[in-house]
């Protein structure tokens, strides 16, 4: 494999690891928000039922920042900081959410702390204090910031979506590289004639010296094909024009003199090469 395909394919597979990292963390991002609004709904509901209230309402969950997010009622609420501490860890423990966070219970008539406490995965760190410490009948919102998030990786289904994205690029690489090696082979077994330092392609109507192309009519190119059969020999005028014109039925007295002057001037850059007019008889292509 060529170096360029080597930095090709490596510069492919670094773009689709950071697209899949990219969407695995949004899709990540999106299923915990989710989670965290249907949990934390699940912590009102069980508050409600401590102040044994059936009829409240628990209102939608505000996603305040990144792992920052707000729960609120409609109505006020008392309860124990021991039992708001222990319906959150219940319930965030059954979503499966990250074990550090820190919740924050607000009053709703000046936003001030009325109680928070502190989880985290290392238990000296862990700060739950006042638990037996009773919160009276008032309006309160709940805050809660997750500290620390577990790490999003490329989860199984971006992985292969990333790979399958590789071997289709692979793939279609293989095919129009085959098919331009293809193309390729087919011009190399296109036949030619040399003619000093050109190379005649009849059946293209072309010349080509060195990476110019020049391209021929179609009498042109009949002619020069009778001239390449019979080098360094005289080809009478009537055998010419019979064979290029008079089969058509059409034929110009000075048709054939016009042609030979442009295929002159097409091949004037090899001096090797002359069109020689044998007056009165016809024409020979000199080859040195």
């Amino acid at each position: 494999m060529s170096k360029k395909k080597v930095y090709l394919y490596s510069s492919l597979i670094i773009i689709l690891f950071f697209l899949g990292l990219f969407l695995s963390s949004r899709e990540n991002n999106e299923g915990f928000t989710e989670t965290v609004k249907v949990a934390l709904r699940e912590v009102g509901h069980q508050l409600l039922l401590t102040n044994k209230d059936t009829k409240s309402l628990i209102l939608p969950v505000e996603e305040l920042k990144p792992s920052e997010f707000l729960l609120s009622f409609n109505n006020s609420l008392s309860f124990e900081p021991i039992s708001l501490v222990s319906i959150i860890q219940d319930s965030f423990q059954k979503s499966k959410l990250p074990n550090s966070y820190r919740v924050e219970v607000l009053q709703c008539i000046d936003g001030e702390v009325a109680y928070s406490y502190i989880v985290t995965v290392d238990e000296e760190s862990t700060i739950i204090p006042c638990l037996g410490r009773f919160l009276p009948n008032s309006c309160y919102t709940i805050k809660v910031k997750f500290i620390k998030r577990t790490s999003s990786y490329l989860n199984l289904q971006t992985i292969l979506y990333i790979i399958g994205l590789v071997i289709l690029f692979i793939i279609l690489d293989f095919f129009y590289t085959s098919k331009k090696q293809g193309i390729k082979q087919e011009e190399n077994n296109i036949k030619y004639a040399a003619i000093g330092s050109f190379q005649f392609y009849p059946e293209q109507n072309k010349l080509v010296k060195a990476a110019t192309e020049i391209s021929l009519s179609k009498k042109e190119c009949e002619l020069l094909a009778i001239f390449v059969a019979n080098p360094n020999q005289v080809i009478k005028r009537d055998e010419l024009t019979k064979r290029v014109w008079e089969d058509n039925g059409v034929f110009v007295g000075r048709s054939l003199d016009t042609y030979i002057s442009k295929l002159r001037k097409k091949l004037k850059d090899d001096d090797s090469i002359k069109l020689t007019n044998v007056h009165g008889v016809g024409y020979k292509l000199e080859l040195n």
